[in-house]
């Protein structure tokens, strides 16, 4: 496992992370994410009854977080409660403070335009076409990725759009499109 240890600045405090490359995922400290949203005294004491709380209430939430040692302040590694990007955003919706509300808000934004991407598979094209602008990529290297890319799954187009433009798995026998810039 090849991982990389970074240090991500939000509201000017540190959140130590850790870039998974066999997974690629990365790992954020929740020690340093419950300090940034709740500015608590103690986070690491935020965190413990945190997690009594969740187990308490039957969140599953708990029992995926891993510990993974981390460089420290003291500049030592230390195994810590580690989440991964979706499991962060579980925690933040557990977190009752002003400074989460709008990370909330924003996941409601981004599921409600999900479902109705589901609903119409024209808004998950424009949306795939807005991405790949904003990733760089040409009008025509878009144009005719999405036109072949569709060519190939007209019978199935809410399957593919909705597993390939959003997971970036391979459909329909088609590669990652990331070397393809």
């Amino acid at each position: 496992m090849v991982k990389q240890n970074a240090i991500k600045i939000f509201e000017e405090k540190k959140v130590r992370t850790l870039w998974d490359s066999e997974t690629e995922e990365w790992y954020f400290s929740v020690v340093d994410v419950v300090a940034v949203l709740t500015d608590s005294e103690n986070p690491r004491r935020y965190w413990s009854d945190l997690k009594r709380k969740l187990v308490k209430e039957g969140s599953q939430l708990y029992e995926g977080i891993v510990q993974l040692k981390m460089l420290s302040s003291d500049g030592k590694y230390y195994k810590t409660d580690v989440a991964t990007t979706q499991q962060l955003f579980r925690l933040i919706q557990s977190i009752p403070s002003p400074k989460a509300e709008p990370f909330k808000l924003w996941m409601a934004q981004v599921a409600a335009e999900r479902l109705d991407q589901m609903q119409d598979p024209e808004l998950s094209i424009e949306q795939a076409m807005k991405d790949y602008k904003r990733l760089g990529y040409s009008d025509n290297w878009i144009n005719q990725h999405l036109k072949i890319h569709c060519t190939h799954c007209t019978n199935h187009l809410i399957v593919c759009v909705s597993v390939y433009f959003w997971c970036n798995a391979p459909c329909f026998g088609f590669t990652s499109i990331a070397s393809k810039k």
